[in-house]
């Protein structure tokens, strides 16, 4: 499929058959499920069969060879625009004399310039573009045409082999005394259209996802306990006759036991049976701080272990785990037809024969009528110097067929939006495409995630207090201990004591109870660092009930202060050490991000509505929501993944164009199902929202939400200026194509000029 004319028709080739309740078409994935492959090939949309319900192994192969067919078709039209633009470039050059003659230049005889001037050598560069660049164009535009569903392409076909089949004949037959060459006609006309397309196709192609992110959470291999004898998985992970098999996650059946290491994936959803351990489960939740994890607890596919060994029994495998339906349902949303299609590709149908009947009728009228009635038009130059009757139809019906070729209609789009996305880049913002800027344009809600999009999205030290030492010795010994570990608290500890250009002493000895905390000696002192159950029963005898919670209040008061509220998402790591006791608190929070109250704000001015939906709990979001300006009735809290998307597309239903931002694999079903999906490019991890986002900002600035929004409708703006020009430059052109063969170059030279005015838009308030 080549434009919105395409899907159009493959829709009504569906649609007609009586078997089919309702179709689905989309130019990035095609039909859905379709049965009536040979129907579709019939009528010159080739289709192949589809896999469904299909394993992990089975999609990690697909994504691969998508990702290789992709970079594959974007070097091969690259280069199909390259060699286009070369000859457009020769055309332009066989003007250059005429250009130097008007500058009292004179150009000899014999040069270069003198050669592109040969009515020959034009004519080879013609025939280059027809069979070279142009040919896919013009064979699927015929093809198309002659199987009942003309598009764009038809038009240009029959536009680019009129112009040359006048002016050949008006070459070879010099008897004639034509003087009709239009060869330039073809090769500008298909440089230009071949460089739309190649811009269309490359927004397609970056919109839809390869799935990178997403195939990174997903684990194609796991580690199968095989057991020689009955033995009690309480007892621990893996006892002295248990044997691990890697074997492929598909062949993995519910009851199955696996054992997943420390940084390991978790390949399916089961039950832990043995072991301890912190395990991130961002993916789902959204939250960056790690959840404990013991036996009789739930795990999901797709989060991973942090420090300890667990022997899980599945009990979700295969296509309908949690991972692989978070990702069925982000292809499924990427599926759905666009609720805007193109102006230019919808009346392509009919403009190609309303133009082609008008080039019809006007070598009628000349031919039969005209000439009879109008005499003195044989005496023009067009009729040549014998007053041929036919040589003035052929001209005017070419003239017709040309004048209204789809140059400025099929620029007016893609030079506005290479401009928009372009300087979207500029300032930050990654934009797939111009259905996106169409989309975003006329966006009236926008969900916003909580961690990682209103907040920072990982955790940072928010206080530290002691009972008697300073804070920077507190943190200098957790740092020591931690600096091995790899767990976000532990990483949030030693950030903070980087930036605090702390001496990190060295350790020995090691030790670390998964889910409880870490311990070593420092200084030649063991040092505790854990929850404060854990850290007081290492150093019991020395740690007074008064003191501790005494240093709870102080840590608790300290942390209210920074982050929103006491209650708001934080995680305290108590830190003792031998001789001592416990000595000291280190609160670890996110924390919000520095824009988010401003850009909410800037949305409620521009009259567009904020929802939050978050999958932490109520305390957490709801005081966040009160913080940045949400209202209590616009906040969601709890929300799984798939709730979000249901949320989401309730909104559409009511008719609403929703925008979802957010930053993880959680957001990334709501994120395909709205009409917008835009994702926040975070420093400290990979971004899976990607994948299903059609707008990313660079910037990882919540600010850029209201700069990629400003810049859309700035752009739709020119793309309806430039549409509007265009249409009403046909309804005059076409009655006057007589003599009016210039008309083509002067509409493409607005709409271009009309695009490039885009660059003068700046964002209405600079990011923070």
């Amino acid at each position: 499929m080549m434009c919105g004319g395409c899907s159009m028709r493959v829709k009504t080739v569906l649609s007609s058959d009586e078997r089919v309740d309702s179709v689905v078409v989309n130019m990035l994935m095609g039909p859905r499920r379709c049965e009536l492959a040979e129907r579709l090939t019939d009528c010159g949309f080739p289709t192949k069969k589809r896999i469904l319900g299909v394993g992990v192994g089975e999609n990690v192969r697909k994504w691969k060879e998508a990702a290789a067919r992709k970079e594959e078709l974007v070097v091969r039209n690259r280069n199909r625009v390259a060699l286009a633009w070369t000859l457009v470039a020769l055309c332009c050059g066989s003007h250059a004399s005429h250009i130097l003659h008007s500058f009292n230049i004179h150009v000899a005889h014999g040069t270069f310039l003198d050669l592109l001037h040969n009515s020959y050598v034009k004519c080879g560069v013609a025939v280059t573009s027809l069979l070279g660049p142009g040919r896919a164009l013009l064979v699927d535009g015929l093809r198309a045409f002659r199987k009942g569903s003309p598009n764009m392409n038809s038009l240009v076909g029959f536009g680019s082999i009129a112009a040359f089949f006048l002016s050949a004949v008006s070459l070879l037959n010099p008897g004639l005394e034509w003087e009709a060459s239009f060869f330039d006609e073809p090769v500008m006309l298909l440089g230009f259209v071949l460089l739309g397309r190649s811009l269309e196709e490359r927004a397609r192609l970056s919109a839809s996802s390869d799935m990178n992110e997403l195939l990174s959470l997903v684990s194609s291999q796991s580690r199968l306990i095989v057991t020689s004898i009955e033995d009690d998985p309480s007892e621990s992970v893996i006892s002295a006759d248990t044997i691990c098999v890697e074997v492929p996650t598909d062949d993995v059946r519910v009851g199955d036991s696996i054992v997943v290491l420390p940084g390991e994936t978790i390949p399916v959803d089961g039950k832990v049976v043995a072991g301890r351990s912190v395990v991130d489960e961002s993916m789902l939740t959204g939250e960056s701080l790690p959840v404990f994890k013991e036996k009789g607890l739930t795990v999901s596919a797709g989060t991973i272990n942090w420090d300890g060994p667990l022997r899980i029994e599945a009990s979700t495998t295969g296509a309908m785990s949690t991972i692989s339906k978070i990702i069925r349902m982000v292809e499924d949303a990427q599926g759905r037809e666009a609720p805007i299609q193109r102006v230019a590709d919808k009346i392509a149908g009919p403009f190609v024969y309303s133009v082609m009947m008008l080039s019809g009728a006007t070598f009628a009228f000349w031919y039969y009528v005209g000439s009879n009635i109008f005499p003195d038009v044989l005496l023009n130059d067009i009729a040549g110097p014998d007053g041929n009757s036919l040589l003035l139809s052929l001209k005017l019906a070419v003239d017709v067929l040309v004048v209204s070729c789809p140059c400025a209609l099929g620029l007016a789009t893609p030079t506005a939006i290479l401009v928009g996305t372009s300087l979207g880049a500029k300032q930050g913002l990654l934009i797939r495409g111009g259905d996106v800027l169409e989309r975003l344009a006329g966006v009236d809600t926008v969900a916003l995630d909580k961690t990682g999009t209103l907040t920072e999205g990982k955790p940072a030290v928010l206080a530290t207090a002691s009972l008697a030492h300073e804070g920077t010795e507190v943190l200098r010994l957790a740092a020591a201990v931690e600096k091995t570990a790899s767990h976000p608290i532990a990483r949030a500890i030693l950030r903070k004591a980087e930036a605090l250009d702390l001496e990190i002493p060295s350790t020995r000895g090691q030790l670390t109870e998964p889910g409880f905390g870490s311990m070593a000696e420092v200084d030649g002192s063991l040092v505790a660092v854990g929850k404060l159950e854990w850290v007081h029963q290492c150093f019991q005898y020395k740690s007074s009930e008064l003191d501790l919670k005494d240093l709870q209040a102080r840590i608790a008061e300290l942390s209210s202060e920074k982050a929103l509220a006491s209650n708001y998402s934080n995680s305290v790591a108590y830190v003792g050490r031998e001789g001592e006791g416990v000595i000291g608190a280190i609160a670890v929070s996110d924390i919000l991000r520095q824009d988010a109250k401003s850009t909410i704000s800037r949305l409620h001015e521009k009259s567009i509505k904020t929802v939050l939906l978050s999958g932490d709990r109520e305390e957490a979001v709801g005081e966040v929501g009160r913080v940045v300006g949400i209202s209590g009735e616009s906040i969601r809290a709890t929300q799984t993944p798939e709730a979000k998307s249901r949320f989401i597309s309730a909104l559409q239903a009511e008719g609403h164009h929703v925008a979802m931002v957010g930053d993880g694999i959680n957001d990334a079903p709501s994120m395909a199902v709205a009409d917008v999906g835009i994702a926040l490019q975070l420093e400290s991890k990979e971004n899976a929202a990607s994948d299903a986002a059609s707008v990313v900002l660079l910037g990882n600035r919540l600010s850029q939400l209201v700069d990629a929004i400003d810049l859309s409708r700035a752009t739709i703006a020119k793309v309806h200026q430039n549409l509007a020009w265009a249409v009403a430059y046909n309804l005059v052109a076409i009655p006057i194509a007589a003599g009016a063969l210039l008309l083509p170059s002067i509409s493409s030279i607005f709409v271009v000029t009309n695009s490039l005015l885009l660059r003068l838009h700046s964002p209405t308030s600079k990011s923070s």
